[in-house]
Formats: C-alpha cells, structure tokens, sequence
C-alpha cells in the first residue's frame, strides 16, 4: 500500500472512531466523561480531516504526508488518552496527552513548512 492510501486510510478509521466516541458522548456518558469524550472527539475528528487534507495534497510531498501522520496520530492519543482517563480514572494516563497536543501541534508546523517550502 502507497504512503498516501496508507494515510486516508488511517484517516478514516480514526474520523469513524472519532464518531463512535462523540456519539457516546452524547447519548450514554456521564457528565465528566462526556466532557472529556466530546473534547477528545472534537480534536480526533479535525486531525483526521487534517490527514485527508495532507495525503490530498499534490503540492506537499512527502512533509505534508509526515504532518498528515503526525496530526492523525497526535489526534488519536489525544483522544484515547482522554477517554482512557475518563473510563478508568487513572489520574497518570492525563500524562498522555500532552503527548497527542504535541505532534498535532508539530503537524500543524510541518504543513506550513511545506508550505512555505512548496513556493520555491
């Protein structure tokens, strides 16, 4: 499987899940964990977006695909680390997530390097 499919594909698995966890949410969580199930929800489902976006990207080459990677990925612990935390109240897995924040973040930074490298 070619890098680009490899990455929709991640994508929509991860959009799907982000759906699943939303709808939980919304229709069978408690307060506190549907607080943390909608947030997460929200961030997964826009890095997974933002992975369509990037392996879409003709321009982009491979860093769009890496920051593709890195936001879908990001945006995949991001919310499972809630989720986890929320369902099984370990206090130590919100040690997690800062860890998703921060190669959303760095996937956020590669689109616009290959951006502002793609003019050249």
């Amino acid at each position: 499987m070619n890098p680009t499919r490899s990455l929709i594909l991640f994508a929509a698995l991860n959009g799907a899940l982000a759906v699943a966890l939303g709808a939980f949410a919304a229709h069978g969580a408690e307060p506190q964990l549907k607080t943390l199930l909608t947030t997460g929800s929200h961030y997964q489902l826009v890095h997974a977006v933002f992975g369509f976006g990037c392996a879409l990207w003709t321009g982009g080459g491979r860093l769009a695909r890496t920051a593709g990677w890195l936001g879908s990925v990001g945006g995949l612990i991001f919310s499972l680390s809630l989720a986890a935390l929320g369902v099984l109240s370990l206090p130590v897995l919100g040690a997690i997530t800062p860890i998703g924040g921060v190669l959303m973040i760095a996937g956020w930074l590669c689109v616009a390097f290959a951006a502002f490298r793609s003019d050249k």
